[in-house]
């Protein structure tokens, strides 16, 4: 079947072993397509005479990262036809690979994750190079894995060890493989195909057991253990994923494949699969998993034809939290870096968290001894600006003060070679105020992380209408090799993730001083699916940040702001969050949060102040009863109606950037699919006459913006729509 959409070759070799080899560049995704030549290769190969046994590999390295997921944006819209429930995992893996007559043998070299490690598994035998990758990662797009691993993998490596691959998405090394039983042999990729042929022949000649993955049962645990194996794991996943529904599905086909048989399990696989592929959630994952690739694709800078210049050093000037997390990040990503700060005592402190972060990961195993003192090596503190001649970027990473930056990026523009790319790491200040006595406008940028800076998986690219192509070329590929998500939005205050959620703890504010509970507000939108609530987030960054990033607001947009006065009347008692023991809430010596009764003092003189009266006779004002579903409208609405200002602007290339940057800069839930997503669920009108109402109370702050109100009036979706990046898992 020669597809251009991907195929498989058949070659048989003088030893009567046929060599089945899945292509679909870059990693033989699972097209429709090479799946059917899959089929028709396979049944050739059992119906031809000079044929012994199979090997299964794919092209250039790499067996199979998974089904094209492509494709699945296809069945949400029904616009490409689509094999019935069961047609890959019965008709294909169980009944003809599985069953086969004659035996077969993957050869598994860099990838073999979701379907690909499925048709791996449905082999009679599994050979794996030792840093191949192999893994069940579906529940990731809110799928379970639908080609027979539910089945499979338990009976390969025991229901403990699937149960919690699965449930983590978490692959394992080739290596480990072969101690778990996922595989048989380990080969070097040279001896990789040759190791397979003779293993298959093997089989033949029953010298290696002749094994259907579907029938094997020593590794599965016994019935009773199971049950307790399964409880346990709907258990940890009720309280680790409340709101999903998915990892519980699949818990319960492979508890029928156990309780009653591979194949009862197969069928039950294939309908839950079906269902689940059209579900809200999956929809949701799947467009999180377009819009994070799709982040690095910038109209007229991206395909341009410029290529990204090596940058071999970088130097970052302050050593508090974020510029020793920045630091952090890109050492252990082999980038050379130089710390600089102030004086000796605040160079060391910033050297000090970098060797923290690092001991962090020695600790957990992530990082063996000889590589965290390799990886500290490349940084160098100093205190002037004579190691920055040869530097080919520099990150400012220094307290939220614009005559001190601009001071800085003066003293920069002398100090760094002429292509040095000056950047920023300003959360809400204006980079071009930042950069207005310079001569070097071109070249700088804005490198927004988010904290903890190494942690935190988003980076912000801030573009003003000076900065170049190249340089925005140049950040991007910076943050793709410190393994970040780079957004590129343009400049403005707040820039995108600021901006769109500055309306986030105002609101709250707003209905805490109309009555509503500080504490019951934050248990409505963690249970939503967000990390915390607003008030336990601004506990968790300080007063201080808080403030100072809502006075920036409060200067730029004073027709859409609400002050109150609850978190200046705290910070008069040095209440200034976690890091004083009391915000909102007062923190033990363990940083555990719990309610504060003095808290309603504040409340009160704050409602007193802002001359807000509490009458129980208006139902607007007995939010203390207010059921969560009005509490997450009340509070992300205006997050939704900031984000199409946003877009509106053009400060967001796409609708997508926004979904992924709510995601991963504010821990919006992903299977809700992003903020401009997940508002096009309910729809542009219901959220616009939502807010209308509450803008007839509060004039402002809820009122609709142009946008919105267009889009709904029309009856529109907020989002623009976005060509899908062609992109496989």
């Amino acid at each position: 079947m020669n597809s251009s959409k991907g195929r498989t070759t058949l070659d048989v070799g003088a030893d009567g072993v046929a060599i089945i080899t899945l292509l679909n560049p870059p990693v033989n995704s699972l097209s429709f397509d090479v799946l059917d030549s899959l089929k028709e290769n396979y049944e050739q190969a059992l119906r031809r005479d000079d044929v012994k046994a199979i090997v299964v590999t794919g092209a250039k390295g790499k067996f199979s990262g998974g089904f094209d997921i492509s494709a699945f944006g296809k069945i949400h819209d029904k616009s490409v036809r689509t094999p019935k429930p069961g047609f890959v995992s019965l008709e294909i893996l169980s009944n003809i690979v599985a069953a086969a007559k004659k035996p077969s043998v993957a050869a598994i070299d860099g990838l073999a994750l979701g379907g690909g490690l499925e048709v791996a598994m449905a082999c009679h035998a599994r050979v794996s190079t030792p840093n191949a990758q192999l893994g069940l990662p579906e529940l990731q797009l809110g799928i379970l894995p639908g080609f027979g691993g539910t089945q499979a993998l338990p009976r390969l490596v025991g229901i403990a060890k699937a149960l919690e691959m699965m449930l983590t998405s978490k692959p394992v090394k080739g290596q480990d493989a072969l101690s778990l039983g996922l595989v048989d042999a380990i080969a070097s990729p040279d001896e990789l195909v040759n190791v397979a042929r003779r293993w298959a022949l093997d089989i033949l000649e029953l010298k290696k057991p002749w094994i259907n993955t579907f029938y094997k049962t020593e590794k599965l645990e016994p019935l009773r253990e199971a049950r307790e194996i399964f409880n346990f794991a709907r258990a940890q996943t009720r309280k680790q994923a409340p709101n999903l529904t998915h990892p519980l599905v699949c818990i319960d086909v492979i508890e029928e494949g156990i309780v009653a048989g591979a194949h009862a399990g197969l069928l039950k696989e294939a309908q839950e699969f079906q269902t689940l592929v059209e579900s809200d959630t999956c929809k949701s994952l799947v467009h999180i998993f377009f819009a994070q690739r799709g982040t690095t694709k910038v109209p007229g800078v991206t395909d341009s034809g410029l290529k990204p210049r090596l940058i071999k050093k970088v130097a970052i000037l302050g050593g508090g939290l974020m510029g020793s997390g920045i630091a952090t990040s890109l050492i252990l990503s082999n980038f050379p870096v130089i710390l600089k700060e102030v004086n000796d005592k605040f160079l060391q402190a910033g050297i000090g968290r970098v060797k923290a972060n690092l001991q962090s990961r020695v600790k957990k195993g992530a990082m063996t001894q000889e590589k965290f003192e390799k990886t500290l090596s490349l940084l160098k503190g100093a205190l002037d600006y004579e190691d920055f001649r040869d530097v080919d970027m520099v990150i400012e990473a220094v307290i939220e003060n614009v005559s001190l930056k601009q001071q800085i990026f003066s003293d920069l523009e002398k100090c760094c070679p002429p292509h040095c790319i000056l950047a920023s790491n300003t959360s809400t200040i204006d980079l071009n105020l930042i950069g207005e006595k310079t001569k070097s406008q071109d070249r700088i940028i804005g490198a927004h992380f988010f904290s903890p800076a190494h942690v935190m998986p988003l980076l912000e690219i801030v573009r003003t209408q000076k900065t170049s192509p190249q340089a925005i070329v140049d950040v991007l590929d910076v943050g793709k090799k410190i393994k970040k998500t780079p957004v590129v939005v343009g400049n403005c205050t707040g820039f995108a993730v600021n901006r769109m959620f500055f309306p986030y703890t105002q609101a709250a504010l707003l209905l805490v001083d109309r009555g509503a509970d500080v504490y019951k507000i934050d248990r409505a939108i963690t249970k939503f699916g967000m990390p915390m609530g607003p008030f336990r987030l601004c506990d968790l960054v300080g007063f201080g940040v808080a403030v100072a990033t809502g006075g920036q607001f409060v200067l730029n947009f004073p027709e859409r702001t609400y002050k109150s006065m609850l978190i200046p009347l705290m910070q008069e008692d040095k209440r200034a969050g976690e890091m004083t023991r009391k915000g909102f809430y007062i923190y033990d010596e363990k940083r555990k949060a719990a309610p504060d009764p003095e808290l309603k003092k504040y409340i009160e003189k704050a409602r007193e102040i802002s001359g807000v009266s509490i009458d129980p006779k208006i139902e607007f004002a007995q939010l203390t009863s207010f059921p969560d579903k009005d509490i997450i409208e009340m509070i992300f609405f205006p997050v939704v109606n900031e984000a199409c200002r946003v877009l509106e602007e053009g400060i967001a290339v796409k609708a997508a950037d926004l979904d992924i940057s709510a995601v991963m800069g504010m821990g919006f839930p992903p299977y809700r699919g992003g903020i401009l997503f997940w508002a096009d669920t309910l729809g542009s009108k219901y959220i616009c006459s939502r807010l209308e109402e509450w803008a007839n109370s509060y004039v402002g702050f809820f009122k609709p913006c142009s946008y919105l109100a267009g889009r709904a009036a029309k009856g529109a979706p907020l989002s623009l729509t976005v060509d899908p990046v062609k992109s496989r898992l």
